[in-house]
């Protein structure tokens, strides 16, 4: 019989990003964005077994209706985001490897500016990019720097959660859609009567869920959510095209009301790191950015972020450019214990690399550093941060105890 944990293991083992299952295929892995395929190919009774196993009763019946299903679960303490789903071999499941650790900006190697971002009072922060580029990573990056730091209520509503986030100075609330809501549209409707001050929706899918988001940004709420784009003009020409051309230009002025800001990533590999890292595009809401899109010329936003570096604006170029001068890079790894990282502290060890040579390049920020926290006594709490945590996890981290 197939099982799942040794998948995950082996896929851990490989440093891959997400791993793939189907009937009449090898095990294949995503590592550092290219495919992998290893061993013999899997049989097709096994992966469906497995699949049901996973899925129970309830799953099962969403799979047969809708042709896939959603779900997470966290196995051998590594967070999986999954989709089961059928295609022409049968079943089949794509698989994504969370991080390890809570995502920080530092944790990430973003830059310190999209801390403004998460400061913001209310309006709406975009994140977009391809898919597979960190998205999801990077909104809870921003939702920790609030957790961190203020006392603010968060509520979010995903599909399913990806990040299990632990309150800290920040009230959490975490909602699923089809476990703990029907939909993404009445889970919005119901978070105006729930008092947040901070609202994450896990993507903008339809237009209603897009007229609803800007209305809570509208309504002094700070909101975040994910759309797909290869810029920061794409993301916003995204939402406005999907309403009707009579109303556009409304959506456009509701946009130009209450944008926050929009930050499109991809991920560049490093041959020198030998990893990937978040290489980004940020559009900040200035006087002229407002008027341009208010206005609805959205293709003249990239010269507005060109010439806006005095501004907040980043091109993909001048992000570049900070990215070859710096010199502290973060290298995630995993915890001993498998807890999060204390407050304000990232789960890594900084990596010194070589600076490239760029003359043309400004000289990088400082990157605040706060102090290592102090060495743990002889008793320590378990914290079991997701009630799916697998119990032979669990048990592992009692024995290191």
């Amino acid at each position: 019989m197939l099982a799942f944990e040794p998948l995950i293991e082996r896929a851990k083992e490989a440093g891959a990003s997400d791993l793939h299952l189907e009937g009449g295929l090898p095990l294949t892995l995503r590592v550092q964005g290219d495919l992998r395929m290893l061993g013999e190919p899997l049989p097709a009774a096994d992966i469906s077994a497995l699949a049901h196993r996973l899925l129970g009763d309830e799953g099962l019946r969403d799979l047969r209706e809708k042709g896939a299903c959603d779900l997470s679960k966290t196995i051998l303490g590594i967070r999986c985001r999954i989709n089961v789903l059928r295609s022409a071999r049968g079943t089949g499941l794509a698989v994504r490897l969370l991080s390890a650790f809570q995502a920080t900006l530092t944790s990430l190697n973003l830059h310190p500016d999209l801390r403004k971002l998460a400061h913001a009072r209310h309006g709406l922060i975009l994140v977009s990019g391809p898919t597979g580029s960190g998205k999801s990573s990077t909104v809870a990056a921003l939702l920790q720097e609030i957790n961190q730091s203020e006392p603010r209520h968060i509520l979010t509503i995903e599909s399913p959660i990806e990040h299990v986030l632990t309150p800290r100075a920040a009230l959490i609330r975490q909602r699923q859609v089809g476990r703990d809501t029907p939909s993404f549209e009445q889970a919005l409707i119901d978070a105006l009567r729930e008092d947040p001050d901070v609202i994450m929706v896990g993507e903008l899918r339809d237009p209603e869920t897009m007229r609803l988001t800007l209305n809570a940004a509208e309504t002094g709420h700070l909101v975040l959510s994910t759309v797909h784009s290869s810029s920061a003009s794409e993301a916003l020409a995204r939402v406005v095209s999907a309403f009707p051309s009579e109303v556009q230009g409304g959506i456009c002025a509701q946009l130009a009301d209450c944008l926050a800001g929009v930050v499109c990533q991809r991920l560049r590999y490093w041959p020198e790191l030998k990893m990937r890292v978040p290489e980004c595009e940020i559009l900040m809401p200035s006087s002229g950015v407002r008027g341009t899109i208010r206005g609805g010329q959205l293709s003249r936003l990239a010269t507005a972020v060109d010439s806006g570096g005095q501004e907040g604006q980043w091109t993909w170029a001048r992000y570049r450019a900070w990215l070859e001068q710096r010199t502290d890079w973060a290298r995630s790894t995993e915890r001993v214990d498998r807890g999060e990282p204390e407050l304000g502290e990232p789960a890594h060890a900084p990596v010194a690399a070589k600076p490239r040579a760029s003359p043309s390049a400004p000289a990088a920020p400082p990157v605040a550093r706060r102090a290592p926290p102090p060495a743990a006594g002889p008793e320590r709490v378990l914290v079991i941060e997701d009630v799916d945590e697998d119990p032979a996890a669990i048990l592992e981290r009692l024995r290191e105890k």
